[in-house]
């Protein structure tokens, strides 16, 4: 298996922003043996000194209507996701483009 070097240095898990390498998911996780997970791609632009999140509540709107049609719940309401992807922008300090990938699963 190839190894690669950590997009981030901090992930948002479960309500917490923890470090990339404690976010850890247990092997008997059920998205990992029957795929029950949604996830939306989302883009972040640098412009100036500022980073700009491309139709974010759009994208967090539909992800949530995607766990809704595979039968769960987020557990968390769209402005606490919103906050957490803006959170960890900033905790994270960067300073280009982005690519985000929120993931929720059973």
């Amino acid at each position: 298996m190839k190894m690669f070097t950590a997009p981030a240095k901090f992930v948002w898990l479960d309500g917490e922003i923890v470090p990339w390498d404690k976010a850890t998911v247990h092997v008997f996780t059920h998205a990992l043996h029957y795929g029950t997970g949604v996830f939306e791609g989302i883009r972040a632009y640098s412009v100036g000194d500022e980073i700009l999140v491309f139709r974010l509540k759009d994208h967090l709107k539909r992800m949530a209507e995607s766990a809704k049609i595979y039968t769960f719940e987020l557990p968390y309401s769209q402005e606490e996701l919103h906050d957490a992807v803006l959170q960890l922008i900033e905790k994270n300090d960067f300073h280009s483009s982005l690519y985000i990938r929120p993931i929720a699963f059973k």
